[in-house]
């Protein structure tokens, strides 16, 4: 089992750069930072900093997007970070979510990612490539190249991984039924490329609260992430795509607080990790048993206002509770 965590721009960049050195000593295998313009702190500065500080940690954005940068410029700066962690380098990108709304801009549509994933692999395999009637290509590459993966939640963008992508994270729960849908769409992207997805990488965004009160900690389906969005529309209504898909049909404009508290725990068990830190621990041995996920992405829980603390609970959890059982430290 791999462990990834999302770590936050919430410190100046040398600190983030400390903090991900942690999560490393914790025996995570990788971490995904936020893209997040608006912060005033770059990701690849932040990266490139935690880079020195570490010798394993994979290490990536999480998440870019070819709205905010131009798929030249992320192409570039993937392969920046590539020379100064060979090997341990990952670009991912998505649609686009609060960067994009910051600058006042939709999110990128199906039709622009898969152009932007295309063109990304194009030019970080040393291709050229043409924007608005000008050839151009990257001067220097990395063999092999730096790999190219999709964040998608949504079911189209879960098949456009599959057809264009390098890898995925996927943002569909833990449930059994779930994942075999997301793996269903998965393969009909790749059908629709005439690709194998043999060495396919697939990584599962594990929405996580940790809490000794296990109760407590499965009252998030109740929350808000923000006044005009419920947590589980978070960050789209996707969520209730998968949840239906496990079996737990949710209406489009359901209440947070009119849901019940059995509800919530069958919500909490199907989406992600909520519980006390052997409570995680159980749950990410049954995912392992039961789907073969050997691959996760811990996302801890929070709203709008909380979402740049460091996840220092969850570090903690992981490194003295969680680790030990999963055998990894």
């Amino acid at each position: 089992m791999n462990v990834d965590i999302r770590v936050p721009v919430g410190l100046p960049v040398r600190e983030i750069a400390d903090f991900i050195a942690d999560c490393e000593a914790a025996g995570f295998s990788g971490v995904g930072v936020h893209d997040h313009q608006h912060s005033g702190r770059d990701v690849f500065l932040t990266l490139a900093l935690a880079a020195e500080r570490t010798s394993h940690l994979t290490l990536y954005p999480a998440t870019s997007n070819p709205v905010t940068r131009h798929p030249m410029v992320l192409a570039s700066l993937a392969h920046s970070l590539e020379e100064i962690a060979p090997g341990r380098a990952r670009l991912t990108i998505a649609p686009g979510y609060l960067a994009v709304g910051n600058i006042g801009r939709p999110r990128a549509t199906v039709a622009a990612m898969r152009q932007a994933v295309l063109t990304l692999r194009r030019l970080l395999r040393g291709e050229q490539v043409q924007f608005n009637g000008v050839e151009t290509r990257l001067r220097n590459v990395t063999d092999p190249p730096t790999p190219v993966f999709m964040t998608a939640a949504g079911p189209r963008m879960v098949e456009l991984a599959g057809e264009v992508a390098d890898g995925a994270l996927l943002l569909v729960g833990l449930h059994p039924r779930a994942v075999v849908a997301a793996r269903r769409r998965l393969e009909t992207g790749a059908a629709r490329a005439g690709r194998s997805l043999d060495d396919f990488q697939t990584i599962f965004i594990t929405p996580t609260t940790i809490s000794e009160d296990g109760p407590a900690a499965r009252r998030f389906p109740q929350q808000w992430f923000r006044p005009d969005q419920p947590y589980l529309k978070y960050p789209s209504g996707s969520n209730l795509f998968w949840l239906r898909e496990a079996g737990i049909d949710l209406a489009d404009d359901f209440v947070p607080e009119n849901i019940c508290d059995a509800l919530a725990e069958e919500i909490c068990d199907a989406f992600g990790l909520f519980g006390t830190p052997e409570e995680c621990l159980a749950r990410l041995k049954r995912a392992e048993a039961e789907s073969g996920i050997d691959h996760v992405f811990i996302f801890p829980t929070h709203t709008q206002e909380g979402g740049y603390d460091m996840p220092r609970a969850e570090v903690a959890a992981f490194r003295e509770k969680i680790f030990p059982g999963l055998n990894l430290s």
